[in-house]
């Protein structure tokens, strides 16, 4: 037997099956989508099995040994792999590697020890105890055939002991699973008529196109995902659920573990190894049927699914950017989709416009939740305008704001502040000099952090203690400006002294379960006010929460991006539904220096649809998606010249080559450096252009082995 067999290298000019000779004792072992060890050059590599052959031509190596009893990645698995890598440009080892958690990645030196409890089993019926306490533990046995060594030895740890050496009671170890779910209350709710139609329809799913579904904040979008759900499974059929953060996560399998118990399974990336690979062979052994997760959850090992359903699927954390493959869940969810022949659902109270658009042409079928479950109108948006306010106020919280904290606390009721920049300045700056500390290896300022009195990068990690002195002219005349939320903490602190305050950011919940333990504290009433970045915007739902205060609506909006509009209406939006969703009236008060902005403007009145029309318009004339597909590609590297140079020759030859696409650039990235890196981009746009994959294909290649430049190709990026 001969196999074919994809290996994880350093070199990425290397992508390629390598067959290998299977020895006759490993033959039986042998399956397509497994893992073995082989010997490749002077190194021992795991790779995949992808082919098995009779014979070849060639003279060749025996694999050394199989890794897995089971399939690693199933048929459907593999054919996904060779669909992103067409469509993404990436290698085919990368788009396997993505689907997998890290004890099962094709990569040596990698082992998550299983873990296991200790049970035991009665041998011996007749044994007569010797003492009451032997007595206890054998009585126990009457009722239950195993029984966990922990409970045993609660009664007596010299009587357990005596009765194993006697061998009245056998040991047994079995594999225990390190997540564990349970059914609480079921409080499955009756479906309104809105919802109920939503539910139909997708249960129906007669033209087998995908569904969007625009349901304003607080519609219940929630509820109808579980009842979709209980009824895919009575059909014996499975189910993924994508949520974009994963401080969303946590509360949404707390939902689901409520009523459907450990039918669950979690993937996000604040499991463990060790919990990514028991809830990954818990959903290939088919013991759970559900699987809820991050953007990574979407290649969950589930057979027979019945539904894919999106939440919040106009956030670009569904996107993959940062490395490859550089895929969009979307679009892999619409593929598994197909390939089961099952609904996928999209959910959104700002769908994104690829979205919206498309449902507009009938690529998508458009389904609609208007009001608020409860009947409860969408909460009154007061927008402050901050360029008359910061004449006569030094804070950053205005007094119109401060003002309904107060009373929102006096009546026993929360609120949730929300500022997308953590630290405490944007920046330290020199008054004498007016240098400003930058990080030696980024093109940027570095933000303080005055909790431990530290000046970090948020680009490569780098930190440094704040200095006493300038750096650059010796002087003691630093000043921090800009404002992050640990300085609005620091402000409530000090305008409202009684008030309990919860920062929720990147820097508070580094901790493992930070997030649950946050959310569970607010919602039991430990704290008054949330202050938090983006992390507060989305998902949330707190009975008690009837005010939204925003400190500055303009940050995502100054970003140099062409969707920075929309992101900002999104998260406004987004943040805004957070408040009174109970029965209790919301208000949602925005501070911002740009108050006749349009995003901002259909934000007051929720008017996603008005919104959507005049951005439209904006992105048609300037020749943006829905109306053009984008390529983004990026060339970085050490030598600033070179890297250059090199991009103006790619521009050139794409040029040459396409002729139906809009090229832009080379020009450089917003920081420009970053980890000593350079970087320029390039833009493409394009309607139709047959040849581009080829073109960019031979782009890719000729730069593979060149080491002191790095290609990058990005479809339909997120953000450049």
């Amino acid at each position: 037997m001969v196999v074919g067999v994809l290996v994880q290298l350093s070199s990425q000019s290397v992508d390629k099956v390598f067959d290998y000779f299977v020895p006759s004792h490993l033959i039986s072992s042998i399956k397509v989508g497994i893992r073995v060890l082989v010997p490749f050059g002077k190194q021992t590599l795991e790779g995949f099995v992808l082919q098995i052959k009779e014979e070849s031509e060639r003279d060749l190596k025996e694999i050394y040994s199989v890794l897995d009893h089971d399939v690693i990645l199933n048929p459907e698995l593999l054919l996904l792999g060779q669909e992103i890598q067409r469509t993404t440009l990436s290698t085919l080892i990368s788009t396997y590697q993505v689907m997998l958690p890290k004890a099962l990645k094709a990569k040596a030196g990698v082992v998550v020890p299983k873990k296991y409890q200790t049970f035991y089993q009665l041998q011996d019926k007749n044994y007569m105890p010797t003492s009451s306490a032997q007595k206890k533990i054998l009585n126990l046995f009457s009722a239950r055939e195993f029984i966990l060594r922990q409970e045993l030895l609660k009664i007596s740890s010299s009587a357990l002991t005596t009765l194993i050496e006697k061998g009245i009671l056998g040991e047994i170890k079995q594999e225990d699973y390190r997540m564990k779910y349970e059914i609480k209350v079921d409080n499955k709710k009756i479906l309104t008529v809105s919802q109920k139609a939503v539910v139909d329809a997708v249960l129906a799913n007669t033209k087998h196109i995908p569904f969007l579904l625009f349901g304003v904040t607080g519609s219940g979008k929630t509820e109808v995902y579980m009842q979709i759900i209980e009824e895919v499974l009575n059909r014996g059929k499975t189910a993924i659920i994508l949520v974009p953060e994963i401080s969303l996560t946590p509360q949404m399998v707390e939902q689901f573990s409520n009523r459907f118990g450990n039918q669950i399974a979690a993937l996000h990336s604040a499991l463990s190894d060790g919990e990514k690979y028991d809830e990954w062979r818990r959903i290939a052994r088919g013991e759970a049927n559900i699987v809820i997760g991050a953007r990574s959850a979407i290649f969950a090992p589930l057979q027979n699914i019945g539904v894919i359903i999106m939440d919040e699927e106009h956030s670009d954390s569904y996107k993959q950017g940062d490395k490859n493959p550089r895929y969009h869940a979307r679009d892999v969810a619409i593929w598994r989709a197909n390939y089961h022949r099952c609904p996928v659902l999209l959910g959104s109270a700002t769908p994104s416009l690829e979205s919206m658009a498309r449902a507009e042409k009938g690529v998508y079928e458009l389904l609609m939740l208007r009001d608020r479950v409860n009947g409860k109108s969408l909460p009154s948006v007061e927008i402050i305008n901050m360029n008359q306010e910061a004449k006569n106020n030094s804070s950053h919280i205005t007094k119109r704001l401060l003002t309904e904290i107060s009373y929102c606390v006096e009546r026993g009721e929360q609120a949730i502040l929300f500022l997308n920049r953590r630290g405490f300045s944007t920046f330290v700056t020199c008054k004498n000099c007016s240098e400003t500390i930058k990080c030696p290896h980024c093109d940027i300022t570095l933000t303080y952090h005055k909790s431990n009195r530290m000046l970090r990068c948020h680009y490569c990690g780098y930190a440094t203690p704040l200095p006493n002195k300038c750096p650059h002219c010796g002087e003691e005349a630093l000043s921090d400006l800009g404002v992050g939320t640990e300085k609005i903490e620091e402000e409530l602190h000090n305008l409202l002294p009684d008030v309990k305050v919860l920062r929720m950011d990147v820097d508070t919940t580094s901790r493992k379960g930070a997030h649950k333990k946050m959310i569970d504290a607010f919602r039991n009433h430990e704290y008054d006010i949330l202050l938090g970045t983006q992390i507060v915007a989305k998902g949330l739902d707190f009975s008690d929460v009837t005010l939204v205060g925003v400190i500055n609506a303009d940050t995502s909006l100054n970003i140099p991006d062409f969707r920075s509009s929309e992101n900002t209406y999104s998260l406004l939006s987004q943040v805004a539904g957070r408040s009174g969703r109970s029965s209790k009236t919301g208000k949602v008060f925005i501070q911002t220096f740009n108050p006749d902005h349009y995003a901002i403007a259909f934000v007051k009145h929720h008017d996603y649809l008005g919104f959507y029309k005049q951005e439209m318009q904006i992105r048609r004339r300037l020749g943006y998606p829905p109306f053009y597909f984008l390529c983004y590609l990026k060339i970085s590297g050490k030598d600033a010249d070179y890297i250059f140079q090199e991009a103006l020759k790619i521009k050139r030859s794409l040029e040459r080559n396409l002729q139906h696409t809009k090229i832009l650039g080379p020009t450089s990235l917003a920081v420009f450096k970053v980890n000593n890196i350079y970087r320029y981009g390039i833009i493409l746009k394009y309607k139709k252009e047959d040849v581009l994959f080829d073109i960019l294909l031979k782009v890719q290649n000729h730069y593979k082995n060149n080491h002191k430049l790095k290609f990058d190709i990005d479809f339909n990026p997120s953000h450049f």
